[in-house]
């Protein structure tokens, strides 16, 4: 943690999430691993009683006003719990309500924003389909409108918090003649009748989190659940994908933190060979290479989260948001795979939790966006900036600086 680079505000804030993160008992943890928890009603809770959730929103509805900065600390330390227990605290808090308080009605934001940071009510946003997740326009929900209500009619996949959820965020096509992205709304639907949340997957890791397909069967969605305008449904996911990646990125450094200070006190205590092996090069260059991976990581969320909170130009935080998502999930599987491995045998049995922290980040460089729909995003806009740059702030032309750079003949770009 570079602490000096943080407010008192702000490491205040970090210390109270601590706290919370070091009371949650540890058979919750294991609970939810075990499935014997579903959905984590009261974690969510004992977070909304200590107002931790939703740092960033404003007082009036519930939060603390907090900056971008602030609220990636505190998500890092939620993440020690589990990546699971991150993911449930953020899908609800950071981006629910962050699409609602973007894009809502103040009704909308009575209605559904301060009970979920009071812990009263549950959420979870829908976007990835059967048919595809990268895809997200190639949507196949549909949104009938019909005198004062929309009637809904698709399925949902991969939902975590579905389960447990009390209302959902949902994209629906409202105009199946228009361009995809230009066809597409987003509600708040309401648990209700032809809602259906199957719990049906048995997943790899990240369990308890109440994952479920969402099926809805022509549901009644009243007019001014409608989130933003009609077929603006576009403009709702654009801006939901900084709380959806940048929220991801920084929870993940802090699920794959207890495995690196697991495997930093093992190996000091485990000997071989008469000596501690964090004496060998073998064992402690891969300490020091996860240490570093870290640090690197953590300053790349900060830097990014600071952009963010000074609004600069949208197309360099997105960039700087697909770099972050990519990098630092990536580079946290790589420092759970360090921890294993230098722990060796013991490390991929259940007496550490370092097998159930492996199994649990393979997550991060799916969802949310694949890493693969995070280079796209960076290629896109890298050269897109790149040319900008080369017309409106023109820095040194290094091409020249070689000793046949005049060989035209040598140039050959066709």
């Amino acid at each position: 943690m570079f602490d000096y680079l943080l407010n008192e505000e702000t490491l205040e804030f970090r210390d109270e999430v601590r706290d919370f993160v070091k009371s949650i008992p540890r058979q919750m943890i294991l609970d939810m691993d075990s499935e014997n928890i579903q959905f984590p009603k009261e974690f969510l809770k004992g977070a909304a009683e200590k107002n931790l959730i939703g740092c960033r929103y404003p007082k009036k509805w519930g939060g603390r006003d907090m900056n971008w900065v602030s609220s990636t600390v505190g998500i890092e330390e939620i993440g020690v719990l589990g990546y699971i227990f991150a993911c449930t605290f953020g899908v609800g808090g950071e981006l629910v309500c962050d699409a609602i308080i973007r894009h809502g009605t103040d009704a909308q934001k009575e209605k559904y924003v301060r009970p979920l940071l009071k812990g009263e009510l549950f959420a979870a946003e829908c976007l990835t389909e059967p048919r595809g997740g990268s895809d997200f326009f190639g949507t196949t929900t549909v949104a009938e409108e019909r005198g004062d209500y929309f009637y809904i009619t698709g399925q949902k996949r991969f939902i975590v918090g579905g389960q447990g959820a009390d209302y959902f965020l949902v994209y629906a096509r409202t105009d199946p003649d228009a361009e995809p992205h230009k066809g597409i709304s987003c509600f708040i639907v309401d648990r209700t009748d032809g809602v259906d949340t199957p719990y049906v997957y048995g997943l790899m890791g990240c369990r308890g989190g109440g994952t479920s397909r969402l099926v809805f069967k022509d549901v009644k969605v009243p007019k001014e659940n409608l989130l933003g305008n009609k077929n603006g449904g576009f403009e709702i996911f654009k801006s939901m994908m900084i709380p959806e990646r940048l929220g991801t990125a920084a929870m993940t450094i802090g699920a794959a933190r207890p495995a690196l200070e697991i495997a930093t006190g093992y190996t000091t205590r485990r000997k071989a060979f008469g000596q501690p092996i964090n004496q060998f090069q073998g064992v402690n260059f891969q300490v020091a290479e996860a240490a570093m991976l870290l640090d690197a990581c953590r300053s790349m969320i900060y830097v990014t989260a600071e952009a963010v909170d000074r609004n600069i130009d949208e197309r360099r935080i997105r960039r700087m948001i697909s770099e972050s998502k990519k990098f630092v999930t990536e580079s946290c599987q790589k420092v759970v795979h360090n921890a294993m491995q230098v722990m060796g045998g013991i490390g991929y049995t259940n007496v550490f939790p370092i097998e159930r922290i492996f199994r649990d980040l393979r997550l991060a460089s799916i969802w949310t966006g694949t890493s693969e729909i995070m280079s796209l995003i960076i290629a896109n806009e890298w050269y897109k900036e790149y040319w900008s740059m080369k017309k409106n702030h023109p820095t040194r032309d290094s091409e020249p600086d070689a000793p046949g750079a005049f060989e035209t003949d040598e140039k050959i770009y066709e």
